[in-house]
């Protein structure tokens, strides 16, 4: 596929083999298995894909790309092609049973997929993504450190998590000025309350110099009361809790 790179989407092509084979080995795949894939591009991913035997739904924006993938693959009936923005994609219609999404996100759009695929989680039982480095270790940022986020306990929250592998820029044309890493999550179920969950450490983060109290007392007058209940010490910030104890926290905060 002859196609110039379009800085104006983000687009940045894998074209590394022995990347696009882990990625593939790393959703587990079966020939029972439905595969969403996310800005497919010239198609490197989407090939290994229809090869392990499986049903591909591909989402595609860039209106000259999707034409093209449909004439690449044309001789499979296990391909599907659907032009159109991620953002706007309503997940659940397109989830069939054993349903797994894999994507190389675009660095541009990149945390509002994901937020939109925690909302949508339900139908999937696995996703394998692949992030601007920096972004996967806020994903996965464990309590204390400076990476830590709203991104990270929101992520947590709704996923089981795992750091997979560093993918260098020499992996991708055009080659970017960042690396990447591919992360891979298992779905946990949607708790009751979730949106005021969002709201509250939405909140917490809000200003991170400041501790939970100050971040959050006006919204919830009974955060003192609430620290005390999950054990945390009184001057908390919100990068020092568990997300066990976020999750308490809002139990406490919203009953």
């Amino acid at each position: 596929m002859q196609h110039r790179p379009k800085r104006s989407l983000g687009q940045n092509f894998l074209r590394d083999r022995s990347v696009i084979e882990r990625i593939v080995a790393a959703l587990d795949l079966t020939p029972e298995d439905n595969v969403i894939e996310i800005g497919p591009g010239q198609g490197a991913l989407t090939q290994l894909l229809l090869k392990a035997g499986t049903q591909v739904t591909a989402i595609e924006f860039d209106r000259d790309l999707a034409p093209a993938l449909r004439q690449r693959f044309a001789s499979t009936d296990k391909l599907t092609v659907i032009e159109g923005d991620a953002l706007d994609v309503q997940f659940k219609d397109l989830s069939f049973p054993n349903t797994k999404l894999v994507a190389n996100l675009p660095y541009n759009i990149s945390t509002p997929i994901l937020q939109r695929l925690i909302e949508q989680r339900s139908g999937f039982s696995r996703l394998v993504l692949m992030f601007q480095k920096e972004v996967a270790e806020r994903i996965t940022a464990t309590p204390g450190g400076k990476e830590r986020g709203f991104l990270s306990v929101l992520a947590q929250n709704a996923f089981d998590i795992e750091y997979l592998f560093d993918v260098p820029r020499t992996a991708f044309y055009p080659v970017p000025k960042v690396w990447s890493a591919v992360i891979r999550l298992r779905p946990k179920p949607v708790l009751p309350n979730e949106a005021r969950f969002r709201e509250m450490i939405s909140l917490g983060f809000m200003q991170r110099r400041k501790t939970l109290v100050n971040n959050l007392s006006k919204r919830y007058p009974g955060i003192s009361d609430g620290l005390q209940e999950i054990g945390a010490p009184a001057k908390s910030r919100a990068e020092e809790l568990t997300l066990e104890q976020w999750q308490a926290l809002s139990a406490e905060l919203h009953t």
